[in-house]
């Protein structure tokens, strides 16, 4: 696993491999392997053709038929070797994406809410279409719910909104994880309605899964699971 992080702001060799891909090696590699497939049948059947009974002739037919199956194969490993290269072009443009974001606050899909007991705690919430009525409850470690909101009618899209870490009765909650809940619908109908956790990039992770980000008080998240860059 790579990391980019600030404290250097050095980009590992990994990382840059991964911004390069070598798939003039795997277009070679592929290539190889199918002229070698090619090369392997085309020799059986001249053995084939060789030893075959004079008064009983291979059918053209299947040797059609055959050569046709060897050329679907060849056709195979190269869109093979084609696909490899555009998703490490693609990984590629990940891992600059990511980069950039370095430094920057983000919402992302998630739920859990770290007060520190004194700082308003940033989260956000994602409708996928206007709502007239959008709740949003937050519950404590033992699932008790400790506040509640009602943020009445909504666009549609990421709303940006902060919890201050207060109960319903106006006590400050003590220091912890928070889990938030929302609800939202319109006209009766249930819209759906996706928490988001913000905080900001500290660093780049590079691993199998692609470019992933590191989130201060949030984690680990993927680039796909962020609704809005601040």
């Amino acid at each position: 696993m790579a990391i980019v992080n600030t404290a250097n702001n050095v980009m590992p060799s990994s990382l840059m491999a991964a911004m390069n891909p070598t798939s003039a090696s795997t277009a070679t590699s592929g290539s190889a392997s199918a002229n070698s497939m090619q090369s392997q049948f085309m020799t059986l059947l001249v053995t084939q053709l060789q030893n075959q009974d004079p008064t009983n002739p291979m059918d053209s037919t299947q040797m059609t038929s055959q050569l046709a199956q060897i050329s679907t194969v060849s056709g195979i490993q190269q869109l093979n070797t084609t696909l490899q290269s555009l998703m490490s072009t693609y990984q590629a443009g990940q891992s600059v994406q990511a980069a950039s974001m370095i430094g920057k606050t983000v919402l992302a899909n998630g739920s859990t809410l770290s007060w520190n007991g004194s700082q308003p705690v940033g989260y956000g919430v994602n409708l996928s279409s206007a709502a007239d009525t959008v709740a949003v409850n937050v519950l404590n470690a033992s699932g008790q719910s400790v506040d509640t909101m009602n943020l009445g009618a909504q666009p549609a899209g990421v709303l940006n909104l902060s919890w201050n870490g207060k109960a319903s009765n106006g006590s400050v909650l003590p220091s912890g994880d928070y889990t938030v809940q929302v609800t939202a619908s319109n006209a009766g109908a249930t819209v759906a309605a996706q928490p988001l956790i913000s905080g900001q990039v500290t660093s780049v992770l590079n691993d199998a899964q692609g470019a992933q980000l590191d989130v201060a008080g949030v984690g680990t998240v993927s680039l796909s699971s962020v609704a809005q860059i601040n």
